[in-house]
């Protein structure tokens, strides 16, 4: 929710105080759900003037809007929870909530781990065989 004019958040409380209620309330009870399932070595940014959570690259991000929060889990997150997510507006990598009602905690927390499978995976076969 940046007005154009106005200087990038330093971090992520930064960001949150900038965040007009309700909205503030709903992205903290869903940032403390990806806390509480992230590995803890999982960092916080700010990337595109929003909050981002960093394991092994991008973890998820979440934003606030004018209408509508959002969580950017990434497109194979989505797709594997396509029917849990079906009440939310979804596109390619975003699943859309209203600023009053955050995801539950239940399924933020399935999401993340999901998504820390998929980078572990994709560790897994991008780095090099070890020989005997």
């Amino acid at each position: 929710m940046r007005k154009a004019n106005a200087s990038a958040p330093a971090n992520v409380d930064d960001y949150l105080a900038r965040v007009p209620e309700p909205a503030r309330g709903t992205l903290n009870r869903v940032r403390a759900a990806i806390r509480s399932a992230a590995p803890p070595e999982t960092t916080e940014t700010i990337s595109y003037g929003m909050p981002m959570f960093k394991y092994k690259g991008m973890l998820v991000g979440l934003a606030a809007f004018g209408k509508h929060c959002s969580l950017f889990p990434g497109p194979g997150v989505i797709e594997t929870f396509r029917k849990e997510l079906e009440s939310f507006p979804t596109s390619k990598g975003t699943i859309r909530f209203p600023v009053d009602k955050p995801l539950s905690a239940a399924l933020v927390k399935k999401l993340v781990r999901a998504r820390v499978a998929e980078i572990e995976a994709k560790n897994r076969r991008s780095s090099p065989r070890q020989l005997a």
